[in-house]
């Protein structure tokens, strides 16, 4: 379905992260850490190493597909407007969580997604440290991966009660006049936290071990992976205003939960914008 073999794929992830990650994780030197939009937004040398490997490496197994990845987007932001109008594409993450990363947390992961006629097709989740991976393609179910070759059908968690809610939300981008409300309405769910990594979150989410997921801010290369992967483990995926989430979404809020209905709770009783 995708047109690029997703399993190559997977192991080029693997391999950017064994060349150009793991060797410079706690080991990053005075100079190898910038900001970029501000101070919490950072860029490392293995952010831009391991996706320059990436993209050299897409180049040859997929010359038809544009590549879309954070690294190559803070350089040319019009490169993300090519995304919307584009037949195939590569979308990637070389250091989900770099902050952690930059800090020395092991929570942080590596993504890339394939998008064909404007459909994420396809979606990986590598995690350097585990060396494992979460892997789904359009219709064929999400899987963990390890590269023993064994592999784990996942499946989302049972709907529970809004009171015993367990999940992420990302708070930090909210409207200003918006974000003390709805940190007032978390009080209603049993607990509300954020690992500032998408990849680990959507672990925890189609591991079965959260009932929802809220961002504000949507970029590709962040949620594409994730909500693919979330969807053919049985979530449900949605924006804030309850409209489809697209490859050309950046903005509307996304709401990820196992059922509809839980959808509906969160969005009506927390997540009220």
């Amino acid at each position: 379905m995708t047109g690029i073999d997703i399993d190559t794929l997977a192991n080029l992830l693997r391999e950017a992260a064994r060349a150009e990650i793991l060797p410079r994780f706690r080991r990053l030197g005075e100079g190898d850490i910038r900001a970029k939009t501000e101070a919490t937004d950072l860029v490392t040398e293995a952010d831009e190493a391991a996706e320059r490997m990436i993209r050299d490496e897409v180049a040859r197994i997929a010359p038809d597909s544009l590549f879309v990845g954070e690294e190559s987007v803070a350089a040319d932001p019009a490169l993300l407007e090519r995304l919307a109008g584009t037949q195939k594409a590569v979308i990637v993450d070389p250091v989900d969580g770099t902050y952690n990363f930059a800090s020395g947390i092991g929570a942080f992961g590596v993504m890339a997604a394939v998008v064909d006629k404007g459909e994420t097709v396809a979606g990986i989740i590598y995690d350097p440290l585990g060396d494992d991976w979460l892997i789904a393609e359009k219709g064929s179910g999400a899987f963990l991966k390890r590269p023993d070759g064994s592999s784990v059908r996942l499946a989302v968690a049972d709907p529970v009660p809004l009171a015993d809610m367990v999940g992420m939300a990302s708070t930090g981008f909210l409207p200003k006049e918006k974000k003390p409300g709805i940190l007032a309405n978390l009080a209603k769910v049993r607990y509300a936290s954020s690992y500032r990594c998408a990849a680990v979150e959507y672990r925890a989410f189609v591991g079965g071990f959260a009932h929802y997921l809220m961002y504000n801010k949507l970029m590709p290369w962040d949620h594409l992976p994730g909500t693919l992967i979330a969807a053919e483990a049985g979530a449900y995926v949605a924006r804030l205003d309850g409209s489809a989430y697209l490859p050309s979404h950046t903005d509307g809020g996304l709401l990820v939960t196992p059922d509809c209905e839980s959808w509906e709770a969160l969005r009506r009783e927390v997540f009220t914008l």
